[in-house]
Formats: structure tokens, sequence, C-alpha cells
């Protein structure tokens, strides 16, 4: 499994985790964590069903991460043998993966409080993550990241993080393979009288094709489609100002949504 639902009097996020190669590499990841001032705690096997030992800690934002190697495979639907290239008996919009979240953070520039920077900083120098593209605001000689979207991989992000009035979750995207299913997945978001945010469209960050809806429970999630580009460590980092935001976020209209 990719997500688990549990019971909540409200919408959020209980935690994110991400897997890391080797189980060794979770005792050297504390190590840099608690270096870096946070507490971390080892969780045994199968405190979350199928799953290995974690490391769990907060970001620097407060939000619950966890890190883990090794979890039970249950193979594909097509079998790893001679494999079909998809299966017969596939279910709306045919996901094939989760594909990233992005996360809200507190940023407050009156009280100096910059959770987007933070996080950043942090998976950036402890975890490992690199840069793949950006919002700067402000002063041409203060400029502040107001969002980012980080990679371990080689997608164009595998978590982001965006400024808000309070730390808590935006979305969690799905992967799909093309504009083509990015349609169809309105379409049957549309049969179903799905709550949707924003109808198909473009990001500029990432290249990404979207659509932007709102589960039962209230959670915004999103289906993502087309990989945007090959991202490298080595690929320079691309930024986004202010004057542009709106075509950066949702290239086709240029301009940001309420929500």
């Amino acid at each position: 499994y990719s997500l688990i639902l549990s019971p909540a009097d409200k919408a959020g996020i209980n935690h994110v985790a991400y897997k890391v190669e080797r189980d060794a590499d979770l005792d050297a990841l504390q190590q840099r964590i608690e270096a870096y001032g946070i507490k971390t705690e080892i969780q045994p096997a199968n405190t979350l069903p199928f799953v290995g030992r974690m490391l769990k800690f907060n970001l620097p934002s407060g939000h619950d991460m966890r890190l883990y190697a090794q979890k039970e495979f249950v193979n594909t639907d097509v079998g790893s043998s001679n494999p079909d290239p998809w299966p017969d008996d596939i279910k709306g919009t045919g996901a094939h993966w989760l594909d990233h979240c992005l996360l809200m953070c507190e940023m407050n520039p009156e009280k100096g409080i910059n959770m987007v920077e933070e996080n950043t900083k942090f998976c950036m120098e402890v975890l490992d993550f690199y840069l793949s593209e950006q919002i700067l605001v402000g002063p041409e000689n203060a400029k502040a990241k107001a969002a980012t979207w980080l990679f371990r991989t080689s997608t164009p992000h595998d978590l982001a993080f965006v400024g808000g009035p309070i730390n808590g979750l935006h979305h969690i995207a799905f992967f799909l393979d093309n504009w083509n299913d990015i349609l169809k997945a309105a379409d049957i978001m549309s049969k179903n009288k799905t709550s949707v945010d924003v109808t198909p469209t473009r990001h500029g960050i990432t290249r990404g094709e979207t659509i932007y809806f709102f589960d039962p429970s209230g959670n915004r999630n999103e289906t993502f489609a087309g990989l945007g580009y090959l991202a490298q460590p080595d690929r320079p980092v691309t930024t986004w100002d202010e004057s542009h935001l709106g075509q950066g976020i949702f290239y086709h209209t240029r301009e940001l949504t309420p929500s």
C-alpha cells in the first residue's frame, strides 16, 4: 500500500514516509537528524502492517515524517515476467502510484517565521534532497523562499513545501501517464460528482498536467501526469518570481485560485 486512511474528526495528514535503500541507513540518518537538533524515535517492525522498523521524527515545521527500508512487496497486476503494458481490470482513473505530497508550512514574515526555508534547509542538508524549483518573494536584497520542490529520484519533485498561515497538508498526488488520462480522470470525477478544485490544466512549475480535487473527507488530491523533465543533482534550479507566480502554478490561466 501507499496510502493509509484513518478515522478522524477533521481532514489532514498524520505522517509522510519515504523509503531508504538499506536498513543501516536508518541508523546513519538517525545520527544526522539528532546532530541537527531534532529528536528521533526508532519504531519496531510492524508498527505499521508489513513495514520494517521505522525512523520517526518531526520536520522543523512539526510535520510527522517516517523513514523505512523494508516493506512487503506484493508484485504488480501484470507481474514481473513477460508483463503486458497494463492490466485488463483498471478501475477509475487507473493511477499508477503515489507520486508526491505538498505540505503547507507556516510563513509569517512579520514574525520572522518561514517554515518553507527551515524545512528545505533540513531536507537538503540532512536527508540529501535536491532542489529542483523554487518561488522567491520579497525585496531584491532579502528574497525568501515561498515554495520549494525537492527530489531524491529523477522526477521534478518527490516532496514540496508551500507557505501558508498554518502547518498542514496542501495535497497528495497520484501519477497518470499523460494528458489524455487527465481528461479521462476529469470525466470520471464528473460522473461521480466529485468536488473539483482546479479543472485540467498545466503547471508551469514541474510542467506537469493536473487536476486538483477533494475527497469526501475534505483533503485535496491531485492527478498528476507528465514527468516534465529528468531531474538531476547538477541541473540548475528553476526560480520563479512574484510577477510570474500565477503562470508558475497554473500555466494556462496565469492566475491563482482562492484555495
